[in-house]
């Protein structure tokens, strides 16, 4: 009787899908108050809006709650952007929605892509 050697094959762990981006408009103010986000956009031309795109765990709208509120960590530090907390206006989920929900590794690229894709439309984007 021939023994058969049991194969040891990694273990498949599924990614769940709980992570979403998000995009921000920001009040064109920034545009004018900070050379940072000048210097993120120098083709930006003022026909488009500006953005701030982002990823979470968390839903969307909780997430914009948090930058508007100034959030921090329970270490205290904090966790909201500068541009979201002093220019957003609203959330723009006619641009990300149809993109969520996601796994953490898609969501990471997906923030880049999407922030580089709206720039190329002619917006000025902000994203970390």
């Amino acid at each position: 009787m021939v023994l058969l050697s049991k194969r040891k094959t990694k273990s498949t762990k599924r990614k769940k899908a709980t992570y979403s981006v998000y995009v921000v408009e920001l009040s064109k103010k920034v545009w004018t108050d900070s050379w940072k986000f000048r210097a993120a956009n120098p083709h930006f031309r003022g026909m488009q809006e500006c953005l701030y795109v982002g990823m979470t765990s968390l839903s969307p709208q909780e997430r914009y709650k948090k930058h508007k509120t100034g959030a921090r960590s329970k270490r205290g530090h904090k966790i909201s952007c500068y541009f979201v907390e002093k220019y957003g206006t609203f959330l723009r989920s006619s641009l990300y929605s149809e993109y969520n929900p996601m796994c953490r590794l898609d969501a990471v690229k997906m923030e880049k892509w999407l922030a580089e894709d709206l720039r190329k439309r002619g917006f000025a984007v902000w994203w970390n």
